[in-house]
């Protein structure tokens, strides 16, 4: 009776066991900020067709907020094109539950017309976010730690943006999960973006 009573006990931690083993643990190639403070839980934004957007828009999706601006020479098409990338490389059915939004730091000249041809360039479910006035650009920047900077060229119009490099993911429950440096290559977002989609 006592050596039966063991064995269940024994049998009964096996499975406890088990059942903690099998939570996923991961690792992530990026900065993992699961819980950091200092970025915000969430956005309200304008899309390019003047539409509101939450995170809960997005619910079930991973989202990557990408920040930039459409006239950018360098770091931000690199970043939207690695983006692509790596959406094909995971595939269509791990690709449909991925929103990358394309946010802009120049609503001036990035009009709404102009950035939804710009995201889709990159790709078809590529989407675009656009403050609607200086005083949301100002909180976007606040709420997520953003640096913009406008650099005089040589008439009004033909100007430079310096700003912060880098991306922003939630994952499919609208958690905030990591923070990306732009520009890397797709195998990073490869990785990381399989990861998030991996534990549902």
């Amino acid at each position: 009776m006592a050596a039966a009573l063991v064995a269940a006990m024994t049998l009964s931690g096996a499975f406890v066991l088990a059942g903690c083993i099998q939570k996923p643990v991961l690792s992530f190639d990026n900065l993992d900020i699961t819980g950091n403070s200092k970025f915000a839980g969430n956005f309200s934004l304008p899309d390019t067709s003047g539409k509101t957007r939450t995170l809960a828009d997005y619910r079930g999706k991973v989202v990557v907020m990408v920040f930039g601006y459409t006239h950018c020479p360098d770091v931000c098409p690199t970043t939207l094109a690695e983006l692509s990338q790596a959406m094909q490389q995971l595939g269509p059915q791990k690709a449909q539950h991925i929103q990358v939004l394309f946010v802009t730091l120049d609503p001036e000249r990035d009009t709404p017309s102009v950035l939804a041809q710009y995201a889709a360039a990159f790709d078809p479910s590529f989407r675009a976010l656009r403050p609607a006035n200086d005083a949301q650009l100002k909180k976007l920047a606040a709420d997520f730690n953003l640096f913009y900077e406008r650099v005089p060229g040589t008439n009004a119009d033909n100007y430079t943006m310096n700003h912060t490099a880098a991306s922003l993911v939630f994952d499919t429950q609208g958690k905030l999960r990591l923070y990306v440096r732009d520009a890397q290559g797709s195998k990073p977002w490869v990785h990381d973006l399989g990861e998030l989609l991996n534990t549902d």
